[in-house]
């Protein structure tokens, strides 16, 4: 049954004084709330090797984020932002990253309402011969509301990685109510980003410098990761008062298969780097039933873990999808997710969880309110009260799920 949660009940009191509108100059130097059993404790961040138990098995998000604000000028002079949400032809990513004269996006469209059927120019106030030289131009092939099919094509031979790199802005958080500057581009990063694709950092590892994963490597535990390509749905507000009638977007995410077989083989704790970490490893049993019921994976559908009870052991379920990349020869799972974890859930592969402090009335809450059985604001009235700075460039908990 699908729960019947109102949003607001998930609200508190956040003052714009207490969002961090920048990193700290040091990553690790940020606060550390750890909550274990009900109760809180206050540390900093480069402390958290310290609390990990050895031999646990700790998965990050590897995803990159990808400069994907571009602002264009029509004729008459309006300035359209256009922000690449995800590539529809070709509809791989990093085949969309490598195509050279054309390609077409999905995109969130700013004043879309003035964009009519002309082709828009890049807009280069600054006359920046880099960007004058790519020859990027932007027309649209159809839109609905404020998301569109935007066709890019450029008159050099980059690839449109490189036309990003040169073009683009980073997506920072419009809570931040400041243009980005040149320290997001190295700090709206985690340090082990890899495979492009995000246009939201998974923010949990901004915290991480290699002095803290050495830590954690000579504490006895290992380290792995996966890739979920964060949408901009990220950002969207909960607007319904029930939160059944809020629609989570699909976000594509890569598990190898070696890592399929060592969470179906576990016996340690694993310790989840994010929220887009849980709901990657979360995500995996409902896509091993569906190996196990139809003999192939399946996107997980948002109310997928609440609408039926499911019998199989999580060991099952992630042995069906070892089954199933075996006989298909592939080497990892390729698959989305439009999960969403609220309070009810039950989890079946993270115990313990590394994540920033959210947004009020967000669906990141009630994923933090799940995982802590409810307690979630003994967590933010702790957090409120002891100076810890929020949101995406603030402070970090370590929760432990009970």
């Amino acid at each position: 049954m699908i729960p019947e949660i109102h949003i607001e009940d998930y609200n508190y009191g956040l003052d714009s004084s207490r969002i961090a509108k920048y990193p700290l100059a040091e990553r690790d130097a940020s606060k550390l709330l750890h909550y274990k059993n009900g109760k809180v404790g206050e540390y900093i961040f480069r402390q958290l090797p310290d609390l990990l138990p050895k031999g646990a098995l700790m998965v990050f998000n590897d995803t990159k984020v990808v400069p994907a604000r571009l602002h264009f000028q029509r004729e008459s002079g309006a300035i359209i932002e256009i922000f690449c949400l995800e590539p529809v032809n070709p509809c791989e990513y990093n085949l969309a990253f490598a195509a050279t004269k054309s390609c077409s996006w999905k995109c969130v469209i700013g004043n879309a309402k003035k964009w009519k059927e002309d082709t828009l120019h890049l807009y280069n106030p600054g006359n920046n011969p880099k960007i004058s030289a790519l020859g990027l131009h932007a027309d649209l092939v159809n839109r609905e509301g404020q998301t569109g099919i935007v066709s890019f094509s450029w008159e050099d031979n980059s690839p449109f990685s490189n036309v990003l790199d040169i073009a683009g802005t980073v997506p920072i958080p419009p809570y931040l109510n400041r243009e980005s500057e040149p320290i997001d581009l190295e700090r709206y990063q985690t340090l082990y980003a890899h495979i492009r694709g995000s246009v939201a950092a998974p923010t949990a590892g901004l915290h991480f410098t290699q002095a803290v994963l050495d830590n954690i490597r000579s504490k006895g535990i290992d380290m792995e990761t996966v890739c979920l390509h964060v949408g901009a749905g990220t950002f969207l507000p909960v607007k319904s008062s029930l939160v059944s009638e809020h629609p989570m977007h699909r976000e594509p995410f890569v598990v190898s298969k070696s890592l399929l077989e060592r969470l179906r083989d576990r016996k340690s704790p694993l310790i989840a780097v994010g929220t887009t970490s849980v709901r990657t490893l979360e995500s995996l049993y409902y896509i091993g039933v569906s190996c196990i019921e139809r003999g192939e994976p399946a996107d997980v559908d948002q109310w997928a873990p609440y609408t039926r009870e499911y019998g199989y052991s999580t060991e099952e379920a992630l042995g069906a999808i070892v089954d199933y990349l075996n006989r298909s020869g592939k080497d990892s799972l390729v698959a989305g997710t439009r999960i969403i974890i609220v309070p009810g859930f039950k989890f079946r592969i993270v115990d313990m969880l590394v994540t920033n402090f959210h947004q009020p009335e967000s669906t990141l809450i009630l994923l933090v309110s799940a995982f802590v059985n409810g307690d979630w604001r003994t967590i933010y009235d702790y957090a409120l009260g002891h100076g810890f700075r929020f949101l995406s460039y603030g402070d970090s908990s370590l929760l432990e799920r009970a």
